[in-house]
């Protein structure tokens, strides 16, 4: 164990037989990107007496997984933890899961494991052309730097430009998989509608972070040359999800395919500030000090977004899952009037919501801010087509608590029980975390900051 240069804070070397000498770095970015899902897989424990000792198991294990993927600073731990990662969740799902459960697992699987494929095989091209699978090595050189008499020398394969844009390709599909990004989302609702509330829980906290995690510390710093040619399209993609996300979220009726879909909208943004740090990253000096800012902007943006939105979708979730234990229904034509019969309920409710819309003063407001203040001066048509979906943001919003809340009660939920003391103690850390990052946002972007910054 060793501190760190730059971005890190930690180094840990340990010895794998598998895989020989392998370490585990802990950055600036790595512990912000970790704190939604550190603290959801914490309150999803509250429920622990009511839970099966294997699926105790499984949470604890997609805890573990989303945290050591996070640090992995080895090539093939990264994989490693990447594949782990798969079973907790497909099991949650699986065999916990809604009425089509087999169906959503079973998509779910085979998506990630696409992904895999390609993780996979950027992986041994990277660790053949260079010998090494160990991130810092091959961050200071041993990959950003190779040469063709290096390359034929070890594979006798092919260039390094030709190798490099597989490699490239095969990143980016993984991690978009991950995020995920229009077109490749379509595993996501289905999987969060049919999981349970933790599983979703999970879900949201732990695999769409790793997704970005992965473009940020891994693909634009591997592949700047791609990267910087690609911005375009992935700021396009980026915009095309926030606009079909929220689309398609006005769209559902059943509560928590709504919320799952509001996810693709979310990290829409977060991939348009993405696509800035990739179109700007390595080119300060060609760009100027202008755009540089605005790239630093909105990068320090999208990773205050990752954590807002696993503070926020982990809260809508969890609330869906309560209404639903006393309703059995998340149809919302089935729901009205509910905040006469549940006040509280409500409150917290509308409360989340309007922390997920964006609402000036809590979490969500301050990274698409920063986002789109980012990217406007780089890639203005798709942050300016981005405002449509903000549109559609507030009407699902609006649509989700109009169709739960108010209007005449039904009979049937009369009767229905008040929050718990257990669910409130889930819930309330979770809103006293968006309204502190949306009225203070800068004990989170101080930690953030100094990274981005270097990276530049």
């Amino acid at each position: 164990m060793a501190p760190a240069p730059n971005d890190l804070l930690l180094e840990l070397h340990s010895l794998w037989h598998c895989v020989g000498h392998v370490v585990h770095l802990v950055g600036r970015i790595s512990r912000p990107a970790r704190l939604p899902f550190c603290r959801t897989s914490r309150l999803v424990r509250r429920h622990w007496r009511q839970l099966s000792r294997w699926r105790r198991w499984h949470q604890l294990a997609a805890h573990a997984v989303g945290r050591h993927s996070h640090s992995a600073g080895h090539l093939s731990l990264l994989h490693v933890f990447w594949e782990i990662g798969l079973v907790p969740i497909y099991l949650l799902v699986r065999i916990w899961g809604g009425k089509d459960r087999v169906y959503a697992s079973f998509k779910f699987f085979i998506y990630t494991m696409a992904g895999s494929l390609g993780l996979l095989l950027s992986i041994q091209i990277i660790g053949l052309s260079t010998g090494t699978f160990d991130m810092p090595t091959l961050l200071a050189g041993a990959w950003t730097n190779l040469d063709n008499a290096t390359l034929l020398g070890r594979t006798g394969l092919v260039s390094v430009g030709t190798l490099k844009s597989i490699a490239y390709v095969a990143f980016f599909i993984a991690f978009a998989i991950k995020i995920p990004i229009w077109p490749f989302h379509t595993w996501l609702p289905d999987a969060h509608t049919q999981a349970p509330t933790a599983g979703s829980m999970l879900l949201a906290g732990v695999l769409l972070k790793l997704g970005a995690y992965g473009f940020i510390r891994l693909v634009i710093p591997f592949f700047p040359e791609q990267a910087n040619n690609t911005a375009g399209v992935l700021a396009t993609l980026g915009m095309l999800s926030i606009i079909l996300g929220g689309y398609a979220a006005y769209g559902q009726w059943d509560f928590k395919r709504l919320v799952a879909y509001s996810s693709i909208n979310h990290m829409g943004f977060v991939v348009l500030g993405i696509a800035v740090m990739a179109f700007t990253y390595g080119r300060s000096a060609q760009l100027g000090p202008v755009l540089t800012q605005d790239a630093i902007m909105a990068t320090n943006g999208a990773v205050l977004q990752m954590v807002n939105h696993g503070l926020s979708a982990a809260g809508m979730f969890f609330l869906v899952g309560v209404i639903y234990e006393r309703t059995h229904t998340r149809d919302l034509k089935e729901y009205g009037g509910i905040w006469s019969v549940l006040p509280v309920y409500g409150g917290i409710l509308i409360f989340t919501s309007m922390a997920s819309l964006g609402l000036p003063g809590l979490n969500g407001f301050v990274g698409e801010f920063m986002i789109t203040a980012g990217a406007w001066n780089i890639f203005y048509v798709q942050v300016a087509l981005s405002m449509i979906g903000l549109l559609m943001t507030g009407a699902y919003i609006l649509k989700g608590i109009g169709e739960t809340l108010h209007g005449p009660t039904k009979p049937q939920w009369a009767g229905l029980p008040a929050m718990t003391w257990t669910e409130h103690f889930v819930i309330w850390p979770l809103m006293i975390l968006m309204l502190s990052l949306g009225l203070w946002p800068q004990w989170m972007l101080a930690i953030i900051n100094d990274t981005v910054t270097a990276l530049f």
